[in-house]
């Protein structure tokens, strides 16, 4: 059983999330929690003065997502009546990382996904700020997915390595699952300044190879140091519709993701982003 967990503000951004992440699963047996977290929406109301009024437009706020979790479920099944998917709705007085992390671990979640922005939907952003504190507290795969793609059905997933991170299997076995829904060939992409590879790297590589052998694949080398510029012409010219990286420490990913913002690095990312962690899981 699968066990998927999505994030809503039940912004347009959000709704096509859930649809591109039921598409994608739409062959496998799951669970899919709807979370929608409202603390911040009660603690930036302007001119509460008294508790009274404090906890009255809390339980007010908590009615409403409520009725929205229930409008959406009714839609859900409107466009994905799969008697494969059971769906759960939950209203959580949380900020939404640490009511994602707490049902992630709680629930032993496989995969988020969410909207690469929410509501602000600030398009000289990559990914809005809540999108960004997931990927990064969170020790679970997040499926980042651009307002714009509508695709359901990857055919070439591009996959950016050094070898040098030992792979975590659970995480790969997904990979490989939801590759082989659409018989998706993954493309394995090295790219380095070096001819001879590391016993670290070839040793990686050969336990990549035996997670994936029921995949269709293909493995390139490349010979060169800026990767950033690589994989946005991968993107461009290889008929690529998703990417996929490894978190984990001093990655690039991670340097990505912790400077001031991610659009620094010049990685234009107009197809989902699958994030796999590296990184331990409490």
């Amino acid at each position: 059983m699968r066990k998927i967990l999505i994030p809503t503000d039940f912004s347009e951004n959000a709704l096509n999330a859930i649809k591109y992440g039921l598409e994608l699963f739409k062959y496998e047996l799951c669970e899919i929690y709807l979370i929608h977290a409202y603390s911040d929406e009660v603690y930036n109301t302007k001119g509460l003065l008294v508790r009274a009024g404090f906890e009255e437009l809390k339980l007010q706020t908590f009615r409403n997502s409520e009725k929205e979790l229930e409008k959406l479920e009714k839609e859900i099944l409107l466009f994905s009546p799969n008697p494969k998917h059971r769906i759960i709705t939950l209203s959580k007085f949380e900020i939404l990382v640490d009511a994602v992390n707490d049902l992630a671990d709680k629930e032993n979640i496989d995969i988020i996904i969410m909207g690469t922005r929410g509501k602000s939907n600030d398009k000289k952003l990559t990914f809005g700020s809540n999108t960004l504190q997931v990927v990064k507290y969170v020790k679970c795969p997040v499926l980042a997915v651009p307002n714009t793609f509508k695709n359901g059905a990857p055919s070439k997933i591009l996959f950016p390595t050094d070898y040098l991170l030992p792979y975590k299997r659970r995480e790969i076995k997904l990979l490989s699952t939801m590759a082989n829904s659409f018989a998706a060939r993954i493309v394995f992409l090295h790219i380095s300044k070096f001819e001879q590879a590391s016993y670290r790297q070839q040793d990686n590589k050969t336990f990549l190879e035996s997670c994936v052998e029921d995949n269709k694949t293909e493995f390139m080398n490349i010979k060169g140091g800026d990767l950033t510029a690589t994989i946005n012409n991968q993107i461009k010219s290889n008929g690529i519709d998703m990417v996929v990286m490894v978190n984990s420490r001093h990655s690039y990913l991670e340097s990505m993701l912790y400077t001031s913002t991610i659009d620094k690095m010049g990685l234009h990312l107009e197809v989902p982003f699958l994030i796999l962690q590296n990184l331990q899981r409490y």
